[in-house]
């Protein structure tokens, strides 16, 4: 669980600090930064598994398209930054299985890991490909005493904090780094990152110079080496941007395909057959049909068929007609239900989901329905953290009101723009606000507030439309039909 995320250098975020609880919702209008956020959760989680250069090449520019690597670097005027830095706070999963099947088990479980990437300035020998270099990587230990100042959301600390929250370390950090050159293109002869063993100042260090590494040594941990390494390693590993698309889910499976769920949500015959066998099937599928009735209609039944000639697996759906359709004739709304329908009955799904605008594909009136699902897949604080209540956390953003005005309060970040200065040239960097009176003022330093007329804005966009300036020849709009006025957001006239 991703409870607190500090970002500068990375595209428009500069010197960002958000807090985030099990559900957080961030608005805002396109272009203001939204997207770059959930874009640096990714990188991040790249990190944990790829090399510097793979992770940098799969993240989107603005166009939706891969970046190039120097255009991951906050740019001013025509120049860009040469060092990005982030910094996690994070809750992660114990135990946790490496690369070669071995299991680790983490001494604590609330850690904070930080990286610092540069843009090389010259082509070292080692390197000679690779633009980027590590300039800083540590993992430490947050202390037990220390939860309540970190975990600012409302929580039962009895029932879910202490579950959660576990274990104790004495002596050094799990990753440090030591030794001179920490700007980019200086020298890096002597700047070196250690790997230590968990058993705090006992072992030696697993050592490596920075300059020659091609990822991060998060990347690298085993269970062996470093159990509480790895469970920071998979935890970062499961954060998932899910992009839906309709197509992927309308697929069926081959029998001998993955049964996770993938971000485009491929898979999900595969996926939904493995539950319904490990568990008790009719059971699985009732309680599918059962809650996608209570979003979207009257659903009779759910299940996976298996064509055993073809070797496949196809989703089907009987509708209140008592007609079976296949996955392909559903449509896309009911086929995004059905897939985060199924995520929520999943117990490994990943600890992390990132959801880009929930409303698309949905008909208003299921909007609510829609972020009630989402709500629900996150962990309840208030209730023991177990498989029936998994440490799971969603974030969404959007730019829909609609989406706003349906989430609680204190879930919300408004997400805009403001200018700034670096070196005396101005730029424009994404700043992420909170409304006042709830969690996120505890520290005032960590979240600015929204005015009430910022939000008022927001939430009524048809004031807008509403007093624009009237011109000739032009078609009646809806909002201007005398017969609307008293049923739409600023209607001017009153009930009599």
């Amino acid at each position: 669980m991703l409870t607190r995320l500090k970002v500068d250098g990375f595209k428009n975020l500069v010197g960002v600090d958000v807090q985030f609880g099990p559900f957080t919702c961030i608005a805002g209008a396109n272009g203001v930064g939204k997207s770059n956020l959930f874009d640096a959760i990714r990188f991040l989680s790249k990190l944990a598994n790829w090399s510097l250069l793979e992770a940098a090449l799969s993240v989107r520019d603005d166009s939706g398209r891969n970046a190039d690597v120097k255009g991951l670097f906050h740019r001013v005027g025509n120049s860009s930054v040469e060092k990005m830095s982030f910094e996690a706070e994070m809750i992660v999963p114990s135990p946790a299985i490496d690369d070669l099947g071995q299991e680790g088990k983490a001494t604590t479980t609330f850690l904070r890991y930080t990286l610092e990437i540069g843009l090389r300035t010259s082509k070292p020998q080692a390197q000679p490909t690779n633009p980027l270099e590590i300039l800083k990587e540590e993992l430490v230990h947050i202390l037990q005493s220390d939860a309540p100042k970190h975990l600012l959301f409302p929580h039962n600390a009895a029932q879910w904090r202490r579950k959660v929250v576990k274990g104790k370390r004495a002596g050094v950090a799990f990753i440090s780094t030591a030794g001179i050159g920490n700007e980019p293109g200086t020298d890096t002869k002597a700047r070196i990152i250690k790997l230590h063993q968990d058993g705090g100042g006992k072992g030696r260090a697993y050592e490596r110079a920075a300059t020659a590494l091609p990822r991060t040594v998060l990347s690298s941990a085993t269970a062996a080496e470093s159990p509480t390494a790895l469970c920071a390693r998979r935890e970062m590993q499961s954060w998932q941007l899910l992009q839906l698309e309709p197509a992927a889910l309308r697929q069926p499976d081959e029998f001998t395909a993955p049964s996770q769920l993938e971000s485009n949500g491929r898979h999900l015959a595969a996926n939904l057959y493995r539950l319904a066998t490990h568990d008790d099937s009719d059971k699985v599928c009732s309680q599918l049909a059962n809650r996608l009735s209570e979003l979207i209609g009257s659903v009779r039944r759910v299940r996976v068929d298996r064509d055993e000639k073809r070797e496949l697996s196809t989703v089907m759906m009987t509708n209140p007609d008592q007609t079976e359709l296949p996955a392909r004739a559903l449509s896309d709304g009911t086929l995004r239900f059905l897939a985060l329908s199924v995520l929520e009955l999943d117990t490994q799904t990943p600890s992390l989901i990132c959801l880009e605008e929930p409303e698309n594909g949905i008909h208003p009136d299921r909007i609510p329905a829609m972020l009630r699902l989402l709500q629900d897949l996150a962990t309840d604080p208030e209730e023991p953290s177990d498989e029936s209540n998994p440490l799971r956390q969603v974030i969404v953003n959007t730019h829909s009101p609609s989406v706003v005005m349906a989430v609680p309060d204190d879930s919300v970040l408004l997400a805009r723009t403001e200018k700034a200065l670096r070196e005396g040239h101005p730029f424009t960097k994404a700043v992420f606000a909170c409304l006042p009176n709830n969690w996120r003022n505890k520290d005032q330093a960590r979240c600015q507030e929204v005015g009430k007329g910022e939000m008022l804005s927001y939430l009524n966009p048809t004031a807008v439309l509403r007093h624009e300036a009237p011109y000739h020849h032009r078609k009646r709009r809806i909002i201007d039909h005398p017969e609307f006025a008293l049923f739409t957001p600023s209607g001017t006239q009153g009930a009599t």
